[in-house]
């Protein structure tokens, strides 16, 4: 596998050298992301601009992220990628990676440099984690309430335990219909140190402590897939409260103006990216290598945060953030890492799950079932 490896990446550098031309790209692109106000910044600051400057280029969008892992590997087996880009979390990334599915990624020869002169590989610093993961953002998973419930008394949640407090906050919650972020939301609540969280997650016992506590709650709970899920319950009033990516509450705050508020303790923080398929045909693979340096450069990254909260994984984007596109609202107090924001906060544990995430999810699915 790591001959072919090295034998794909140089041809893949020879097309990022520039030998590509718009002859020899492939005129369709199928890019997987996560639909909702997510999917919308990512066409308006990416796919909308690349589209101007080639028209002959047709996007298809498939809303299937949540699922990358599992049909990319399905895909690979029946020897079929259909997929040339997919928007992926780090620890997938990561999954994808060691498996020979992703693409590794040559920063300075394939990515565009910063604006402010840095390589490539030193503006994205930190956000990157592994040889196949092209940062876009720094997002974080947190919790969304109504603020219109009028069985709460006046009570307002200030922790992440609310979410267990049936008494104190009845009402259906909305979950992630995965293990992760709420398997440690429920150790967390259960009295498990930060110190020791995955250290006792990692163990039987660790698991079946965190089930129990999600138990508590399991009959007041919708799993949601999408990351869309949660706006819309609790925009419908059909949750109280619920988990989702920050972005997707600031669109239904800020943006719908909907009577939700943010609870930010205890959010986990994350980088998302892109993943290219290993193995894409020539001319699929130059036009997607071409779309991914357009779209990853420091203003298009910068341009994304117009849209929604997340921050750009580029230290060269940080500067040009500014006010939102449409709102005209500053989005520095928004961002999950301003300071104000992140007094209690998780980074995901990408090689925890790296390691743990398929038996994770086999524990979870089954007990889901019960």
């Amino acid at each position: 596998m790591k001959l072919a490896t090295t034998m794909l990446a140089t041809g893949a550098l020879t097309l990022a050298t520039g030998m590509a031309h718009s002859q020899d790209m492939a005129n369709s692109m199928t890019i997987v992301s996560w639909g909702g106000a997510y999917q919308t910044s990512q066409q308006r600051a990416y796919t909308d601009p690349y589209k101007e400057m080639h028209p002959e280029v047709e996007i298809v969008w498939d809303e299937s992220s949540n699922e990358a892992t599992a049909k990319l590997r399905a895909q690979a087996e029946a020897g079929n990628i259909t997929w040339d880009l997919v928007d992926v979390e780090g620890p997938d990334s990561q999954r994808l990676c060691d498996e020979g599915l992703a693409m590794e990624i040559d920063f300075e020869e394939m990515l565009a440099e910063g604006d402010d002169g840095s390589s490539a590989e030193d503006d994205f610093g930190p956000s990157v984690i592994n040889e196949c993961f092209i940062p876009q953002i720094v997002f974080s998973t947190t919790f969304g309430y109504r603020t219109d419930v009028a069985a709460w008394n006046g009570a307002t949640p200030d922790s992440v335990c609310a979410i267990f407090d049936l008494e104190t906050f009845p009402g259906k919650r909305a979950l992630e219909k995965r293990p992760k972020k709420n398997l440690e939301w429920a150790l967390l609540c259960d009295g498990v140190s930060q110190d020791e969280l995955y250290d006792v997650l990692g163990t039987e016992e660790g698991m079946e402590q965190a089930l129990a506590k999600l138990d508590t709650i399991k009959d007041e709970t919708i799993w949601w897939s999408a990351g869309a899920d949660t706006p819309q319950l609790l925009a419908d009033g059909e949750v109280v409260m619920g988990s989702t990516y920050n972005g997707r509450l600031f669109s239904v705050i800020e943006e719908q103006k909907q009577p939700v508020a943010m609870l930010w303790d205890w959010q986990v923080f994350d980088f998302d990216g892109w993943i290219i398929p290993a193995d894409l045909p020539e001319d699929r693979l130059a036009r997607v290598l071409d779309f991914v340096k357009f779209a990853t450069d420091t203003q298009r990254l910068a341009d994304q945060a117009k849209y929604i909260s997340y921050g750009p994984a580029r230290a060269s984007s940080q500067p040009l953030v500014g006010k939102h596109a449409d709102l005209d609202i500053e989005m520095g107090p928004h961002m999950p890492t301003n300071p104000a924001n992140q007094k209690n906060f998780l980074v995901n544990n990408i090689e925890f799950w790296a390691d743990h995430q398929d038996d994770a999810d086999a524990r979870f699915q089954a007990w889901l079932a019960q």
